[in-house]
């Protein structure tokens, strides 16, 4: 992979990250944190995608993998969150 396929593979997941996080009403996390995720959630779907012989060629097309796998992580992450809330008690 050279340092121009990286770079687009970067940005793309940058950009599917900030998408995702804006998609995800509340479940969002930091601006730095929805990239990263982003980037993460590229990799794994790439991953998944060439498991199943699906493959979406071209910028949109990792565009398309990075946002799937961005939007699955976050929500991912958000049901993690979910349950490790300790359970609050309201004394009025």
């Amino acid at each position: 992979m050279g340092i121009e396929n990286l770079l687009i593979f970067l940005s793309c997941g940058a950009l599917a990250g900030w998408l995702a996080g804006a998609s995800m009403k509340g479940s969002g996390l930091s601006l730095f944190g929805n990239v990263v995720i982003g980037i993460f959630g590229g990799v794994i779907s790439g991953y998944l995608f060439g498991l199943f012989d699906m493959s979406i060629n071209g910028v949109i097309g990792s565009m398309a993998k990075a946002m799937v796998g961005a939007i699955a992580l976050l929500y991912l992450i958000e049901l993690l969150r979910k349950t490790e809330k300790p359970a609050t008690r309201n004394n009025k």
